[in-house]
């Protein structure tokens, strides 16, 4: 994420094809050019008169598996990954077609999508880019969970998960958000679950697109997937890599130190809800 002064789109469309993790249907994604202000709108080409919908907190109905926006009887389901691709590259606006309610979920990352945006390539507006500068800190604490934004001349998020699982045990992140850091040191973190949740989601019809291809599964002692991790903290890399995509919404990047502590995608929307209440602790400036 670079300190762009002027707002920026893609250059060419792009498209892929892929499965939704939780509906197991195959969708196809085409990531368009958009104009100045339009911001990242998702398009259901499946529906009548194809409805679209905005990327914003205020769009989220459902936080429980995957980030959720839903508008006039219609979702789009999960779609961290990409947004968080988007907001890694400073792509401010794009149009996102797809022919199902579910985001395909590709490897579990967001590096294939970060590979398609850099394959149609960036190009710059003429117009400004606005930024949240954090003047003062928000925090909210809960049930040993916390979110809490900090003054910071430019993005950084500091990441700590913690489970009774000897593989993960307590890991911390924190890191400079650049579109170098991003690439190379985040969008390939894949999310990951435990094999007895994901028989059981199975049970109750979800996880029907889930496999050793786009999630990390792990069992009691060991990690199924043959090729194993790509980072040894690959978990809380993934983590922080769902923040990035649950921030995006905001609507305009940010200025500032989050810190987060054994967060999901419910404890981050909460939080969220509570910057827009607190807005005597930041402004909106261009530079």
């Amino acid at each position: 994420m670079g300190l762009y002064t002027k707002q920026r789109t893609l250059a060419k469309t792009v498209s892929c094809s892929g499965i939704g993790v939780h509906s197991g249907k195959n969708v196809n994604l085409t990531l368009k050019p958009a104009p100045i202000n339009y911001g990242i709108k998702f398009i259901r080409t499946d529906l009548p008169d194809s409805p679209s919908i905005p990327a914003c907190f205020s769009m989220v109905v459902d936080t429980s598996l995957a980030t959720v926006i839903g508008h006039n009887g219609f979702i789009v389901s999960t779609i961290e990954h990409l947004m968080a691709a988007f907001a890694g590259l400073s792509i401010d606006n794009a149009s996102v077609e797809l022919d199902s309610y579910e985001m395909p979920i590709m490897d579990g990352s967001a590096e294939p999508f970060t590979l398609m945006l850099k394959e149609a390539g960036i190009e710059e507006l003429d117009a400004h880019r606005y930024y949240f500068v954090i003047k003062e800190p928000i925090e909210l604490n809960q049930n040993g969970k916390s979110v809490g934004i900090y003054p910071a001349p430019d993005l950084k998020i500091t990441c700590t998960i913690e489970y009774d699982h000897p593989l993960i045990n307590k890991q911390t992140y924190s890191t400079k958000i650049t579109e170098r850091v991003f690439e190379k040191e985040i969008c390939s973190a894949r999310t990951f679950g435990f094999l007895h949740e994901i028989e059981y989601l199975r049970q109750y019809g979800f996880a029907k697109g889930g496999s050793l291809d786009n999630v990390i599964v792990i069992d009691n002692g060991s990690i199924l997937n043959q090729d194993g991790l790509r980072f040894p903290d690959e978990f809380v890399r993934h983590k922080l890599l769902d923040c990035i995509g649950d921030f995006s919404l905001l609507g305009l990047p940010i200025l500032g130190h989050i810190v987060l502590n054994k967060t999901g995608h419910a404890f981050n929307h909460a939080f969220i809800e509570k910057f827009f209440s607190n807005k005597e602790s930041w402004e909106t400036c261009s530079f």
